[in-house]
């Protein structure tokens, strides 16, 4: 079945899903795709379904798949014309040759059975590692993205094998403040970079909304994206949201959120969140907000997302 055909069925299915979250708001919160927000790409950059193939991991316990939280990620890059696939099987070289780019998102040893407390296990081998460093080596493209604890636990061994140090924490203002900012050009907090150039002026990106995440830092020669602003901190919790003014924590002084790395003849793109490449709903206490894509203030996020692939596909220079 093609991505086009199934979209309008899972839209569906996401749509009833949505409606189940806010009916169980007050047994806590529910964070799925948001079945109403529909995507549009004015210039695709190739024509329907003759794009690079872009293979979504969903073998990691995967808390973003593509017939999930991250359906209208899938949408908006097959209405640019690229070829959306889900990986459900562990990492090899032959399911790499399938890939131009391969997705990794808020990958989790035991997925939904996991228990968000530390310590946090490697979501991937030594083996699955080796050969995903060796593939990008040889010219792959990989876009790693880890979000708040207890995602940067899970890959850090896989970020640690491009020079990439994820903190295994909570990126906020404070401990009693979220962690919701906007990364924009006009202050600097958004780099000069192809991405956000894109490739014409009305592809250009002045403004990112992140939904919380984590920082990270690196030793290899990464092109950051995205500052974190120096007066925040990286809370570094035992339990996922369990924090308090007791909470260790780091400075994010000289982090970042975002980046991009050339690693042999391949290229990595790094974010430490997830929801800014989704477009997803959240209730709790009877509140529903929307967040990624889909939110009225995230105006640029959507064609940051295609800037993104664009550059792992060799677009962008």
């Amino acid at each position: 079945m093609t991505i086009r055909r199934f979209f309008p069925m899972l839209v569906g299915l996401l749509a009833a899903v949505s409606m189940a979250g806010l009916v169980l708001a007050d047994e806590g919160n529910r964070q799925v795709a948001d079945a109403a927000w529909t995507p549009s790409v004015s210039n695709p950059a190739f024509e329907p379904g003759e794009g690079p193939v872009v293979l979504v991991d969903a073998a990691h316990g995967n808390f973003h798949t593509i017939d999930g939280r991250f359906a209208a990620f899938a949408e908006l890059l097959s209405l640019d014309g690229y070829q959306l696939r889900s990986a459900d099987t562990p990492v090899s070289d032959a399911l790499l040759a399938q890939a131009d780019v391969y997705v990794i998102s808020n990958a989790m040893l035991g997925g939904d059975d996991a228990e968000w407390t530390l310590p946090t296990p490697s979501a991937f081998t030594p083996e699955e590692i080796e050969t995903i460093a060796d593939w990008v080596a040889g010219g792959g493209s990989l876009l790693l993205i880890a979000d708040h604890m207890p995602f940067p636990g899970a890959a850090a061994d896989l970020a640690n094998a491009f020079g990439i140090v994820f903190l295994n924490g909570f990126a906020v203002e404070a401990w009693d403040k979220g962690g919701t900012t906007d990364y924009t050009r006009a202050d600097g907090s958004l780099a000069d970079h192809p991405i956000t150039r894109g490739r014409s002026p009305d592809e250009a990106v002045r403004s990112v909304r992140a939904f919380t995440g984590q920082a990270f830092r690196f030793v290899a020669p990464v092109e950051p994206l995205m500052y974190v602003p120096d007066d925040w901190r990286v809370l570094l919790p035992v339990e996922a949201w369990e924090h308090s003014a007791s909470t260790p924590f780091v400075s994010a002084r000289g982090l970042v959120q975002g980046g991009t790395l050339i690693y042999g003849d391949g290229r990595v793109a790094v974010f430490g969140e997830a929801a800014m490449f989704t477009a997803q709903t959240s209730v709790r206490d009877g509140v529903v907000r929307q967040m990624g894509m889909n939110n009225p203030l995230a105006t640029g996020n959507a064609q940051f997302v295609l800037n993104v692939i664009h550059w792992l596909s060799g677009l962008l220079d």
